[in-house]
């Protein structure tokens, strides 16, 4: 299995995503939807940044649970209910993002949501990830 990344000089510096993933592996992997939520079911952390570091943790121990690790991540979408919010903690995120991922960053996009299924969540991610 190998995911090259792609940043090409004449896009914008890839801060913290890669412009372009290729993969090649035999195993796809679809990673639900992941937010804030405890063990119990309860939105946990008040502010974005918590929230975001239960939300990744709890998309890898999803990737771990099928046999992945963060460096299998091709594609990464975060669902922000406040993305100017997500902007001014954007140097936080990416801390927390290589902290629990590494420095491998897959394809990402951020989109503004009206809301999330749990009214508490602030953020939501989900992914793809290729495996051997």
């Amino acid at each position: 299995m190998s995911l090259d990344r792609i940043n090409p000089g004449e896009l914008s510096p890839a801060t913290g995503f890669s412009h372009a993933v290729v993969a090649t592996g035999s195993r796809l992997v679809f990673l639900a939807g992941q937010t804030a939520l405890d063990g119990t079911g309860k939105v946990v952390g008040e502010t974005l940044p918590e929230q975001f570091e239960t939300a990744l943790a709890n998309l890898l121990s999803a990737l771990a649970a099928a046999g992945g690790a963060p460096a299998d991540l091709a594609r990464v979408t975060v669902y922000a209910v406040d993305v100017a919010a997500y902007r001014t903690h954007a140097a936080e995120l990416g801390r927390v993002w290589r902290r629990l991922a590494g420095r491998d960053y897959p394809a990402m996009a951020v989109i503004g949501a009206v809301r999330l299924w749990d009214e508490a969540a602030l953020v939501e991610l989900d992914g793809v990830a290729v495996l051997p």
